[in-house]
């Protein structure tokens, strides 16, 4: 591809997608580049309740069909190939594809980040039936009901006590007999009377019909296995997994400063290379949502133009 962009985007997700409607309605040259399909972790959510403007009925795809629809009405070009090698510290960044090579005045890395799985049977088939890896973004489907937390570090622990908001009852599931997580974090946790702790466990099969409503644990030390079955009167229960994040920086590994695999940019989403900034869930911040993710893309892309005017 001989094409020099003003800015190329690699990933299609909120951020990569807010950034692109931006760069084309300042009349920026804009490509995007996504590996597989438009969305991504958001697409994994069957209801969005937490995005400003989103009514009863939208779901993560339903948001994303619309941005993507948004930012080709402003110009904004598209291939689906995967980068294998990024050249960034030049005038002009060359990005190597499977299928070609792309070069642009200025980058938005919007990779992300995916969650990590449990790896079991049944996972994949009721993640957004059930199964989640976002407490802000579903706890409240549960309210009244029983859920599961997976993991005992501290994002685990904060997020089964957020949790305890809306369900009657929070259970950690964790491998050892005792908490990764801080101790202040861990005191709150012991002292919230709606948290239960399932101490040497692994979830092995995650079960339902159309939604969860059981689920077989395995001891890790004595190997028993036990399946632990909805309320009757729920028929329900919601499964949060949160054992850890992989932002997708493999890449840029070696060429843009990062922390715990997280790229570090400063507040205008600048990263160490000049003309490259990130956005979403791959930069290092406090907060990833859909909304934070749209705000850092709008961001870059206002940097990317100030940048080419300058």
């Amino acid at each position: 591809m001989s094409n020099v962009y003003d800015v190329i985007i690699i990933g299609a997700g909120p951020a990569g997608l807010t950034a692109a409607l931006y760069a084309g309605r300042a009349r920026m040259s804009t490509l995007i580049i996504e590996k597989e399909k438009d969305g991504g972790q958001i697409v994994l959510t069957s209801e969005v309740e937490n995005y400003p403007g989103c009514l009863e009925g939208e779901s993560g795809p339903t948001l994303i069909d619309r941005m993507a629809e948004q930012a080709k009405h402003f110009g904004a070009e598209k291939v689906y190939d995967e980068i294998l090698e990024v050249k960034l510290e030049s005038k002009e960044k060359v990005l190597v594809g499977k299928k070609a090579e792309y070069i642009g005045k200025t980058v938005i890395i919007a990779t992300g980040a995916s969650s990590r799985p449990i790896g079991c049977s049944g996972e994949k088939q009721f993640t957004g039936k059930g199964v989640s890896y976002c407490a802000t973004c579903d706890g409240a489907f549960f309210e009244g009901l029983e859920v599961f937390v997976v993991g005992g570090g501290d994002t685990a622990i904060e997020e089964a006590m957020y949790l305890t908001k809306f369900a009657r009852k929070v259970s950690v599931i964790h491998r050892r007999d005792e908490l990764r997580a801080a101790k202040s974090i861990q005191e709150k946790a012991f002292a919230n009377p709606k948290m239960n702790f399932i101490w040497d466990s692994a979830v092995h099969e995650i079960k339902g019909d159309g939604l969860v409503n059981s689920m077989v644990l395995e001891n890790l030390k004595t190997g028993e296995m036990t399946e632990l079955v909805a309320d009757e009167d729920d028929g329900i229960f919601g499964v949060f997994v949160f054992i850890g994040y992989t932002p997708k920086t493999k890449i840029f590994e070696g060429i843009i400063h990062m922390d715990k695999g997280y790229i570090v940019t400063d507040e205008n989403m600048k990263t160490n290379l000049e003309g490259v900034y990130a956005a979403g869930d791959v930069r290092l911040k406090s907060l990833r949502q859909v909304v934070t993710a749209a705000a850092d893309g709008a961001i870059a892309a206002v940097q990317a133009e100030k940048f080419l005017s300058e």
